[in-house]
Protein backbone atom coordinates (compact mmCIF):
# COMPACT_ATOMS: atom_id res chain seq x y z
CA UNK A 1 0.00 0.00 0.00
CA UNK A 2 1.01 3.44 -0.76
CA UNK A 3 1.99 5.75 1.91
CA UNK A 4 1.39 9.56 1.81
CA UNK A 5 5.26 10.13 1.72
CA UNK A 6 4.97 7.63 -1.56
CA UNK A 7 2.79 9.66 -3.43
CA UNK A 8 3.90 12.82 -2.43
CA UNK A 9 7.83 11.77 -3.76
CA UNK A 10 5.91 10.82 -6.74
CA UNK A 11 4.43 14.16 -7.21
CA UNK A 12 7.70 15.87 -6.55
CA UNK A 13 9.02 13.27 -9.30
CA UNK A 14 6.66 14.54 -11.87
CA UNK A 15 6.70 18.19 -11.02
CA UNK A 16 11.01 18.63 -11.08
CA UNK A 17 10.44 17.57 -15.00
CA UNK A 18 8.68 21.03 -15.19
CA UNK A 19 10.90 23.15 -16.23
CA UNK A 20 11.29 27.41 -17.14
CA UNK A 21 12.43 28.05 -20.76
CA UNK A 22 15.88 29.09 -19.32
CA UNK A 23 16.26 25.75 -16.79
CA UNK A 24 15.07 23.67 -19.86
CA UNK A 25 17.75 25.25 -22.61
CA UNK A 26 20.27 23.99 -20.11
CA UNK A 27 18.96 20.87 -19.30
CA UNK A 28 18.34 19.94 -23.00
CA UNK A 29 21.79 21.24 -23.92
CA UNK A 30 24.00 18.83 -21.26
CA UNK A 31 22.16 16.05 -22.46
CA UNK A 32 22.90 17.01 -25.96
CA UNK A 33 26.88 17.28 -24.91
CA UNK A 34 26.22 14.06 -23.18
CA UNK A 35 25.27 12.10 -26.27
CA UNK A 36 21.75 11.93 -26.41
CA UNK A 37 19.31 12.51 -29.44
CA UNK A 38 16.38 15.50 -28.80
CA UNK A 39 12.67 14.85 -29.68
CA UNK A 40 10.44 17.71 -28.90
CA UNK A 41 6.43 17.35 -29.13
CA UNK A 42 4.01 20.22 -28.73
CA UNK A 43 0.13 20.56 -28.07
CA UNK A 44 -2.54 21.87 -25.52
CA UNK A 45 -3.16 18.77 -23.77
CA UNK A 46 -6.42 20.01 -22.44
CA UNK A 47 -8.69 16.74 -22.26
CA UNK A 48 -5.41 14.08 -22.87
CA UNK A 49 -6.91 11.04 -24.18
CA UNK A 50 -5.40 8.26 -25.68
CA UNK A 51 -4.45 9.59 -28.94
CA UNK A 52 -1.77 12.00 -26.79
CA UNK A 53 -0.63 9.18 -25.19
CA UNK A 54 -0.10 7.19 -28.40
CA UNK A 55 1.59 10.25 -29.91
CA UNK A 56 4.32 11.05 -26.95
CA UNK A 57 4.92 7.33 -26.86
CA UNK A 58 5.91 7.77 -30.83
CA UNK A 59 7.91 10.74 -30.15
CA UNK A 60 10.01 9.05 -27.57
CA UNK A 61 10.48 6.30 -29.72
CA UNK A 62 12.40 8.95 -31.71
CA UNK A 63 15.16 9.80 -29.54
CA UNK A 64 16.88 9.63 -25.83
CA UNK A 65 14.98 12.66 -24.09
CA UNK A 66 11.86 13.81 -25.07
CA UNK A 67 10.86 17.18 -24.29
CA UNK A 68 7.49 18.46 -24.08
CA UNK A 69 5.75 22.36 -25.06
CA UNK A 70 2.76 22.91 -23.85
CA UNK A 71 0.35 25.47 -24.63
CA UNK A 72 -0.05 28.22 -22.21
CA UNK A 73 -3.51 28.93 -21.00
CA UNK A 74 -3.92 32.23 -23.04
CA UNK A 75 -2.99 30.12 -26.31
CA UNK A 76 -5.36 27.22 -25.91
CA UNK A 77 -7.72 30.03 -25.16
CA UNK A 78 -6.88 31.95 -28.31
CA UNK A 79 -6.65 28.28 -30.35
CA UNK A 80 -9.37 26.41 -29.08
CA UNK A 81 -12.36 29.54 -28.20
CA UNK A 82 -14.68 30.40 -25.18
CA UNK A 83 -14.38 27.74 -22.30
CA UNK A 84 -11.40 26.74 -22.95
CA UNK A 85 -9.08 25.39 -21.10
CA UNK A 86 -10.53 23.05 -19.60
CA UNK A 87 -7.51 23.13 -17.28
CA UNK A 88 -5.10 25.15 -15.68
CA UNK A 89 -1.68 25.15 -17.74
CA UNK A 90 0.11 23.76 -14.07
CA UNK A 91 -2.15 20.88 -13.94
CA UNK A 92 -1.70 19.92 -17.49
CA UNK A 93 1.59 20.32 -17.40
CA UNK A 94 1.51 17.53 -14.33
CA UNK A 95 -0.33 15.54 -16.04
CA UNK A 96 1.91 15.38 -19.12
CA UNK A 97 5.06 15.18 -17.11
CA UNK A 98 3.61 12.28 -15.05
CA UNK A 99 3.84 9.79 -18.23
CA UNK A 100 6.66 7.61 -18.65
CA UNK A 101 7.57 8.21 -22.04
CA UNK A 102 8.01 12.39 -21.30
CA UNK A 103 11.19 13.94 -19.53
CA UNK A 104 10.85 17.51 -19.22
CA UNK A 105 7.75 19.93 -20.09
CA UNK A 106 7.59 23.50 -20.42
CA UNK A 107 4.66 25.81 -21.19
CA UNK A 108 4.89 28.43 -23.35
CA UNK A 109 2.85 31.21 -24.11
CA UNK A 110 3.79 31.94 -27.84
CA UNK A 111 1.61 31.73 -31.02
CA UNK A 112 3.73 28.97 -32.32
CA UNK A 113 6.64 27.12 -31.06
CA UNK A 114 8.74 28.39 -33.05
CA UNK A 115 11.21 30.00 -30.82
CA UNK A 116 11.09 27.50 -28.70
CA UNK A 117 12.79 24.86 -30.94
CA UNK A 118 15.19 27.77 -31.86
CA UNK A 119 16.55 27.90 -28.79
CA UNK A 120 16.27 24.22 -27.72
CA UNK A 121 17.56 23.09 -31.64
CA UNK A 122 16.05 19.33 -31.36
CA UNK A 123 17.16 16.49 -33.42
CA UNK A 124 13.50 15.89 -34.24
CA UNK A 125 9.96 17.89 -34.14
CA UNK A 126 7.49 15.49 -33.76
CA UNK A 127 3.68 16.16 -34.53
CA UNK A 128 1.15 14.35 -34.83
CA UNK A 129 -0.75 12.20 -37.76
CA UNK A 130 -2.78 15.09 -38.55
CA UNK A 131 -0.08 16.64 -40.35
CA UNK A 132 2.17 15.49 -43.11
CA UNK A 133 6.18 16.40 -43.26
CA UNK A 134 5.04 19.25 -45.47
CA UNK A 135 2.50 20.83 -43.51
CA UNK A 136 4.27 21.35 -40.62
CA UNK A 137 3.91 25.01 -40.00
CA UNK A 138 7.65 24.49 -38.10
CA UNK A 139 9.18 22.71 -41.01
CA UNK A 140 11.16 25.25 -42.56
CA UNK A 141 12.24 26.50 -38.62
CA UNK A 142 13.64 23.03 -37.96
CA UNK A 143 15.46 22.02 -41.20
CA UNK A 144 16.61 25.72 -40.70
CA UNK A 145 19.26 24.10 -38.10
CA UNK A 146 19.70 20.92 -39.19
CA UNK A 147 16.32 19.03 -37.47
CA UNK A 148 14.15 17.05 -39.02
CA UNK A 149 10.31 16.54 -38.63
CA UNK A 150 9.10 13.07 -38.01
CA UNK A 151 4.83 12.19 -38.17
CA UNK A 152 4.03 9.70 -35.21
CA UNK A 153 1.03 8.52 -33.23
CA UNK A 154 -1.72 6.93 -34.51
CA UNK A 155 -4.25 7.80 -37.20
CA UNK A 156 -6.14 11.42 -36.00
CA UNK A 157 -9.40 10.03 -34.42
CA UNK A 158 -9.38 10.78 -31.18
CA UNK A 159 -10.12 14.81 -30.23
CA UNK A 160 -10.07 17.20 -26.80
CA UNK A 161 -12.98 19.01 -28.79
CA UNK A 162 -14.70 15.99 -29.79
CA UNK A 163 -15.16 14.32 -26.55
CA UNK A 164 -15.96 17.68 -24.86
CA UNK A 165 -18.57 18.20 -28.23
CA UNK A 166 -20.16 14.58 -26.96
CA UNK A 167 -20.54 14.85 -23.59
CA UNK A 168 -24.15 15.13 -22.12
Amino acid sequence: MKTDRDVSQTETRSVDRILHQADLIARVQTARQNGAKIVFANGCFDVLHVGHIRYLYGAKAQGDLLVVGLNSDRQVAVLKGPGRPIMADTERAEIVASIAAVDLVTVFDEPTVENLLLALRPDIHAKGTDYTEETVPERDVVRSYGGRVVIVGDPKNHSSSEILDNRQ
